[in-house]
């Protein structure tokens, strides 16, 4: 009896790995079909590249990039930083890997850590998150390129030109305007009105998703392009916003699948937080606060490997798996920030609004993807009976995860 429990308990474990934390990665066409082809007398250098994409795509930015570091840490005595500093290299080391497992940059950790735990200003805490990023995510990003993981195009063309905007206008005008109290809250309590949403929508069984935003038309362009606006100033105040933004409307309001939605978020985030880092360096009057150079040096040794590895392990996972980190890293933050901030009542009122109003956003969000899915399905059922071989070629090239 023991021997049949103990068996069936075995293989409803292995069952549960599987499913969730071994589902296989959502790859383009062209890398699936020279897997399959792959003859077994192929060129050692083709079997490399071919079949063993990941571990060079890891390691060409991991050279890269600790090559750099290395040279100038001998040069210039860089490890006099890390007595002082190790606690962030710490922390980043999980941050990295957050950062390429998830729709939250590596700024989602470093920001709340910085100025709730290690009580460093919020600008040092944003500075620090961009730069930071520009490393980390773009060696994410150069993973997610050569492992040709699928990606939502559309939302890197039109949320990456809104937010590249909403940086600079968040840098120049809206960063000035808050203090710093109102940027810890106002980051944790938004996104976790976010995750609140997204968890509701997951409770939704068999819900259907898709692989790219269906029927793209003008209307979603400009959709993105505010999107990315808003995720551009939210970046600019916090280090970290445009990822959680396209994350959010691809997710809530265009039903694409976690598992496309959270890599596109990460190269979104690469290519924003260099924008930002330029700009902070090279068009403000005050360039960036001279505190985040000193964090910076002590942590792209870590972030260039994790950010790279995590971005591979979380292609592996469940798109419900990914979902669950969203909640839990929200969830975190927001009890955090207000143990650790003092609360007056205007930061109370404050708080409870964008608790209030962003859970009333990103619900709505969520009811205007289910008309849209169901406007969807009506259009498909009835172009299926008017042009039966046309719905069926449409089906093929149109992927829907249903879970």
């Amino acid at each position: 009896m023991k021997n049949t429990m103990c068996s069936t308990m075995m293989t409803n474990s292995k069952g549960f790995l599987r499913k969730y934390f071994l589902e296989g990665q959502k790859l383009e066409e062209k890398q699936k079909a020279a897997l399959e082809t792959l003859p077994d007398d192929a060129p050692f250098l083709t079997k490399l590249l071919v079949r063993h994409r990941r571990l060079v795509g890891i390691l060409l930015p991991l050279i890269f990039f600790e090559t750099l570091w290395w040279a100038q840490a001998i040069r210039h005595d860089y490890f006099s930083y890390f007595p002082d500093r190790y606690l962030l290299t710490i922390t980043m080391i999980f941050g990295a890997s957050v950062a390429g497992m998830t729709s939250e940059g590596g700024g989602a950790v470093a920001f709340p850590v910085m100025t709730l735990a290690l009580n460093i200003k919020p600008a040092v805490a944003r500075d620090f998150s961009l730069m930071i990023q520009s490393c980390g995510m773009t060696a994410a990003a150069f993973t997610i390129f050569w492992m040709q993981i699928k990606l939502e195009k559309h939302s890197l063309v039109f949320c990456s030109s809104g937010a590249a905007a909403g940086m600079i206008f968040g840098l120049e005008v809206v960063d000035s305007l808050l203090s710093p109290p109102q940027k810890k809250l106002g980051f944790v309590c938004i996104w976790f009105s976010f995750a609140f949403a997204l968890f509701l929508l997951n409770r939704e069984h068999k819900r259907k998703t898709f692989d790219q935003i269906p029927q793209f038309g003008a209307w979603q362009a400009v959709a993105l392009l505010a999107v990315g606006f808003m995720g551009g100033i939210f970046s600019a105040i916090a280090g970290s916003g445009v990822d959680i933004c396209s994350f959010s409307v691809l997710s809530l309001l265009f039903r694409v699948s976690e598992k496309v939605s959270t890599p596109t978020s990460i190269v979104l985030m690469a290519i924003n937080t260099c924008i930002g880092f330029y700009w902070r360096a090279m068009m403000t009057d005050t360039g960036v606060e001279e505190d985040a150079w000193g964090y910076l040096i002590v942590c792209v040794p870590v972030v260039v490997i994790f950010a790279p590895l995590g971005s591979i392990i979380s292609s592996h996972f469940h798109r419900q798996v990914l979902a669950a980190l969203v909640y839990l890293l929200d969830t975190i933050a927001l009890v955090t920030a207000f143990v650790v901030i003092p609360l007056t009542l205007e930061l109370g009122i404050l708080s409870g609004c964008l608790l209030l109003g962003g859970f009333v956003i990103f619900f709505l969000m969520s009811k205007a993807g289910q008309r849209l899915l169901l406007l969807h399905d009506e259009k498909n059922n009835n172009r299926s009976e008017d042009f039966p071989e046309t719905q069926e070629k449409q089906e093929k090239q149109e992927t829907q995860e249903v879970v």
